[in-house]
């Protein structure tokens, strides 16, 4: 089983690598390789399990998409191929048609998925989200500086109870496409959200995951899930 991380050196804004630190520990077995803008993705020649990038500076975005702008269609091919992809923060937005500046610039995109993104570089969003994924809560942070604008509602990540989805005006979180998933939702995934973590894995084969510390983050994830679903808590 092959993970490969696209960029870390620039993807990795709010400690989101350390959702593949935690996944190394529950899947001992599989190879995780860092792949940096000076490599060829190893998606492009070899079976990878699972892709995974996390967020970035918007700087960091224009380079990201030159990188992986000649493998458009690979990528394409992969999604349509069941790949499981994992994006986290702003790194799905990387895929969309292009991402608005605040002077209304349009920095083209991959268009992958047929949504954009617009940048508020003066107004960060922060909050907490809860949401449920078929039947499993999913709960954690979001701090951005953009959100997306366009139709998902065929392919979102997490229907949201508490929070804002793509937009404040939307209760749909993230993109979905196959086992594509790109969510808003920075910083330990995975650590927080043992369930979905069980559900990622199982989505790259493995049947009934045992995880590491399974006991203590399944504990400690009921009394978050308590927490949130606080009518006093926003």
């Amino acid at each position: 089983m092959k993970i490969e991380i696209l960029f870390p050196e620039i993807c990795n804004l709010y400690g989101d690598l350390q959702n593949i630190e935690y996944l190394a520990k529950c899947l001992p077995e599989a190879e995780v390789v860092n792949t940096s803008l000076e490599d060829e993705p190893q998606f492009v020649t070899q079976k990878v399990d699972l892709i995974y990038m996390g967020t970035m500076t918007e700087k960091a975005q224009e380079k990201v998409i030159k990188k992986l702008l000649p493998y458009k269609e690979k990528l394409q091919e992969l999604i349509e191929n069941n790949t499981v992809f994992l994006f986290t923060g702003n790194s799905f937005e990387v895929l969309e048609k292009y991402i608005e500046t605040d002077d209304g610039e349009k920095i083209e995109a991959l268009g992958i998925f047929d949504v954009f993104a617009k940048r508020q570089m003066l107004n960060r969003y922060s909050g907490l989200i809860l949401g449920k994924l078929d039947d499993i809560d999913i709960v954690g942070f979001k701090t951005i500086f953009s959100m997306t604008y366009g139709d998902n509602q065929n392919g979102y990540f997490i229907k949201v109870e508490k929070g804002i989805g793509i937009n404040k005006n939307s209760n749909l979180e993230g993109i979905r496409k196959n086992n594509f998933i790109g969510t808003y939702i920075t910083g330990p995934l995975l650590i927080l959200n043992p369930l979905f973590t069980k559900y990622l894995i199982g989505l790259m084969g493995v049947d009934n995951p045992k995880l590491k510390y399974e006991e203590e983050i399944m504990a400690a994830y009921e009394d978050r899930i308590k927490d949130f679903k606080n009518p006093k808590i926003k």
